[in-house]
């Protein structure tokens, strides 16, 4: 019986210092090495300051100088820049999840009414030949992390005449920014490609200055 104690104890011991402790030392300076920046959560940088990360989207909004019933800050999206799909936290990294919504609920078809309604409301303006049915899914569901910085690129060529526009910006200039921030499918088979709004905003900017 002691026996066995004894040598239960040492293994509990040396696994714990192998497994618990030497391999992730050993995993971290590898990927410290190897891909320093996806080792500290693909930082963006701008002038020696993190300004995001290119795993996590970010509301590209105007502050309306109004508040709602629970004194939270009422804001609309900029028209300057690209935006993201719809988020159940508000593009919260701390607080990931979606909505869960059933096909059948009123909730659901309340939630996709209003999301609708309001992408047609920033975009029509710029694109008179958008309708319900053009609207791409991903600009009015959100994603399973709430977080995702991906759209479609069918909804950011929607997108794109509304930003050449307000920032008096030539189409084929909008259009090479958003191929250069378009990530390819995984492995070249798996998904399908997504625009990352998130470094494409940044890089609207740098490219007017």
């Amino acid at each position: 019986m002691k026996r066995d104690l004894i040598s239960s104890a040492l293994a509990i011991v040396v696994l714990t210092i192998v497994l618990g402790l030497a391999y992730p030392f050993v995993i971290t300076g590898i990927a410290q090495v190897v891909w320093p920046n996806k080792s500290h959560g693909s930082q963006i940088k701008v002038d020696g300051k993190v300004v995001g990360s290119k795993l996590i989207g970010q509301p590209f909004v105007i502050d309306t100088g109004k508040k709602d019933s629970d004194g939270n800050p009422i804001t609309k999206p900029d028209p300057k820049y690209f935006q993201p799909r719809p988020s159940a936290d508000s593009y919260n990294p701390a607080a990931t999840f979606f909505a869960n919504r059933g096909p059948n609920q009123k909730s659901a078809k309340a939630f996709y009414t209003y999301t609708l309604g309001s992408y047609l409301a920033l975009e029509k303006p710029y694109d008179s030949q958008l309708t319900a049915s053009g609207v791409p899914v991903d600009a009015v569901t959100a994603s399973a992390s709430g977080v995702d910085p991906h759209i479609s690129q069918a909804n950011a060529r929607i997108q794109a005449h509304r930003i050449a526009t307000v920032r008096h910006l030539s189409p084929q200039t909008v259009t090479k920014l958003v191929d250069q921030n378009t990530d390819g499918r995984f492995l070249g088979v798996l998904g399908e490609p997504g625009v990352n709004v998130t470094t494409l905003n940044l890089a609207l900017d740098h490219a007017q200055g």
